[in-house]
């Protein structure tokens, strides 16, 4: 494990077993990509690929037909061995990069990382992103309508697991003309995505970059999201998922959001953003209405989230998060990771206690006791667990030189 003072001392992969400083001729890599770095993708696309052959599920029910949501960036070249997976996390979607339209108001939920000369350079590397089985912006899922009701399957919908969702990944991959992938990356549920592919998939994984995750969810983990499902399905308005003809369970999601959210960031963080301010700087006003910044910066999460997201897809992606147990799977992660030759990158950070370094190390102890080529690195960041989403200039370099 590699512990890297805050901004410096960045590592070159030229070895992965012999973490060296930056050199010379890397600094002015970096220093061409920042140069670069104002080139975004620019505009993208959503598209959809659907298969009517069921898709069977660990829970023994089958889904027919599956849509998946999916984006591109760059291009897949001759010998077709430049994609790289993205996946994403809980409350991601396949709208990694770019706009859609020159008006939005925001880009992808990764954007600065990805681009021509950026980090995740399209002009080198093939990205592919789609939104997970379950979700709720255009795959198949809790929304979608029922083949056999026409109407949407509601809590009808089968349980997943990840297993399911990458299982659905891999038709898309095949569906691309793609045997083998270069890489596939992923922070939080996405590294268990990223873990899922190189180990059920072993052949067609290179390389593995895992960022800030999890070979398990752990007990502490699952009890926030069973707490976070409660406030959903104690919503009135829940109608034991059948809400889609009347109005959403809003309050129960955003009550979700803002549980999760504190998960993700970190006590420093929290201190130094809102301290113990009250809003448009007042004093107490002696009542039970939310008073505090804070308090309004997580009204604000959890009235956005509403805006963009299912409660029912939040139901099904958080179970199947919790059913998440790789060494469970094969027996233990040694066993797990003897199926894998990939090369892995693990990047985790100091403060994030909801998917700790530890967690990190575990995984990397085991790789290592097969010897298996791993880096672990942990970065410093007050950022809590979202720091994997914010420290693009700490870990955009790190990352570029391992998958060059």
């Amino acid at each position: 494990m590699t512990v890297l003072p805050f901004y410096q001392n960045r590592p070159s992969f030229s070895s992965l077993r012999d973490l060296q400083p930056t050199t010379t001729a890397l600094r002015h890599t970096l220093k061409q990509r920042t140069v670069k770095a104002a080139r975004s993708i620019g505009l993208v696309e959503k598209k959809f690929a659907t298969w009517n052959e069921p898709l069977r599920l660990d829970s023994g029910a089958s889904l027919s037909p599956v849509t998946l949501a999916y984006e591109t960036y760059g291009h897949l070249n001759e010998a077709r061995d430049n994609a790289i997976l993205l996946l994403h996390a809980l409350s991601g979607d396949a709208h990694a990069a770019g706009k859609h339209e020159t008006e939005d108001r925001k880009a992808g939920w990764w954007d600065a990382m990805i681009g021509p000369g950026r980090y995740f350079d399209t002009d080198r590397f093939f990205f592919i992103c789609s939104n997970v089985l379950g979700g709720c912006q255009g795959s198949t899922g809790p929304s979608s309508l029922n083949p056999k009701t026409g109407k949407p399957y509601g809590a009808n919908f089968p349980v997943l697991t990840i297993s399911d969702m990458v299982r659905a990944q891999a038709r898309l991959i095949n569906n691309l003309g793609i045997e083998t992938l270069h890489a596939v990356v992923g922070g939080s549920m996405g590294g268990f995505q990223a873990l899922e592919w190189a180990t059920a998939y072993p052949d067609r994984v290179n390389n593995v970059v895992l960022l800030a995750t999890t070979a398990r969810s752990s007990p502490q983990t699952i009890g926030w999201n069973s707490i976070g499902r409660r406030a959903i399905m104690s919503d009135p308005r829940w109608r034991r998922g059948d809400y889609y003809d009347h109005e959403s369970p809003v309050d129960g999601l955003a009550v979700a959001r803002m549980i999760g959210h504190i998960t993700y960031v970190s006590e420093t963080s929290l201190e130094d953003k809102f301290g113990r301010r009250f809003q448009e700087g007042q004093g107490p006003r002696f009542e039970l209405e939310p008073e505090f910044a804070v308090e309004s910066y997580l009204d604000y999460q959890g009235d956005s989230f509403n805006q963009r997201f299912d409660a029912n897809s939040y139901l099904y992606i958080t179970k199947a998060m919790d059913y998440w147990d790789l060494a469970a799977k094969y027996g233990s992660l040694e066993k797990a990771f003897a199926r894998s030759h990939a090369r892995f990158l693990l990047l985790s950070f100091s403060s994030d206690w909801l998917y700790s370094p530890a967690e990190s190390q575990a995984i990397a102890d085991a790789l290592r006791h097969l010897n298996r080529s791993v880096e672990h690195i942990v970065m410093p960041s007050t950022a809590g667990h979202d720091a994997f989403l914010i420290h693009n200039e700490l870990q955009g370099p790190i990352i570029a030189d391992f998958l060059a």
